[in-house]
């Protein structure tokens, strides 16, 4: 989207037939709508910047909800946007911190700075790029006590503020396709930026996940979150919006429900043992945030192997930090007599996991000339050095 895209959305007209619009299932709902909608008389940049952004809205439901409805977005900005229930949790931090002036450095399209706003606390947003900032100046209109400006992260007077947000940006500049950058020192703002910043301050720094871990300074509260499974942050906290004794934690929200593992450190790891009864294959958050010793002691578990990111167990303990599986049996770890196993007992879909061997799952499926109408989860993993495939049975 470019300047006089966004001009035309933002019309009158534009916005009036945005939200005119029926709720956007697929593409072959497009070529249908640019057909009514130019009868209609409206012009093709119009239609194009309102059929973009009935799409952007149907995707955002995932992270906003219903508020997506009465949202606008870029492609870029919502890639980097922080899911509402996350941002939340953010937002949650500067409350109880005591905070009230909170300036949010790269605001993108203010996912965050809405969340914040919400809680009645004054914000300023700002971001560097100016289509994007007139984005978040929409979204965030329903709230008096925040205001968006166009401007860099590093011009911003933060003598008044006594809290800060900053979430930079990790793709090439744009508004629809960009791609990843690897250099810290290449985001925007820089996070040698952010770390600064964070020097007598309460910052709280969103970043992504496979952040080299070298890179965390010790006196920041180090936060992994996972949504639904998926691992989609970690977040730094400094000052007063990190929590006293805590230097790692993994945040694990499915639905409605987060739950939260936390630790002074990396926790060390449990001992190595036999193969029990059941087997735990801990949170991604969880294993990022190098917390698997203690889950493994929490449900009275060893490591399966060094290095290897499974648990194992002779009893079966709830917990939100894993998935639990039943072993039901050990097979051959070679493919033919793995083949003819798998034949035998009639398994015809075969889910394979595995960690700690060089297997490819679906060349591997492909090999195996499943037929049948059986199905199974098949994982394939080192047990005492020992390259092993189990028959497992997941555990609801």
């Amino acid at each position: 989207m470019d300047r006089s895209e966004l001009v035309e959305l933002l019309s009158t007209e534009g916005l009036r037939l945005l939200d005119s619009l029926p709720p956007y299932h697929s593409e072959r709902d497009v070529l249908r709508m640019v057909s009514d909608l130019r009868k209609a008389g409206h012009s093709p940049g119009l239609v194009a910047a309102v059929l973009t952004q009935a799409k952007l809205r149907s995707k955002a439901t995932a992270k906003f909800g219903d508020f997506a409805e009465r949202m606008l977005f870029t492609e870029a900005g919502l890639e980097q946007a922080t899911r509402l229930p996350v941002a939340a949790r953010h937002a949650g931090r500067f409350q109880s911190a005591g905070l009230e002036r909170v300036a949010d450095l790269g605001c993108g399209i203010g996912g965050d700075a809405l969340a914040i706003s919400a809680l009645d606390i004054e914000v300023l947003a700002v971001d560097a790029d100016e289509v994007t900032a007139a984005i978040a100046s929409y979204n965030l209109a329903p709230f008096p006590r925040t205001t968006v400006e166009h401007r860099k992260a590093e011009d911003v007077d933060l003598r008044s503020f006594d809290g800060v947000f900053l979430d930079p940006a990790r793709r090439t500049a744009g508004h629809g396709q960009t791609s990843r950058l690897t250099d810290p020192d290449e985001y925007s703002p820089s996070l040698g930026f952010a770390f600064e910043l964070a020097t007598g301050r309460s910052v709280g720094v969103k970043l992504g996940p496979g952040l080299d871990r070298d890179l965390i300074p010790s006196s920041a509260e180090a936060q992994w979150v996972s949504v639904d499974g998926q691992v989609v942050e970690m977040g730094l906290w400094f000052g007063v919006l990190a929590r006293p004794g805590v230097g790692r934690a993994a945040l694990v929200i499915r639905g409605d429900e987060a739950d939260e593992l936390t630790a002074r450190a990396d926790s060390d790891d449990e001992a190595t043992g036999g193969l029990g009864d059941y087997l735990y294959e801990p949170d991604g958050a969880v294993i990022r945030a190098r917390l698997i010793g203690d889950l493994a002691r929490s449900v009275d578990g060893r490591m399966l192997a060094d290095g290897i990111a499974y648990i194992t167990s002779d009893t079966l303990s709830t917990t939100p930090f894993a998935t639990a599986f039943r072993v039901i049996e050990t097979l051959p770890f070679n493919e033919r007599d793995l083949k003819r196993a798998l034949r035998e007992r009639g398994i015809g879909t075969l889910e394979i996991k595995k960690r700690g061997v060089d297997v490819d799952p679906a060349t591997l499926r492909k090999r195996l000339s499943l037929s049948g109408s059986a199905s199974a989860t098949l994982l394939l993993t080192r047990v005492a050095g020992k390259h092993t495939a189990m028959l497992v049975e997941r555990i609801h």
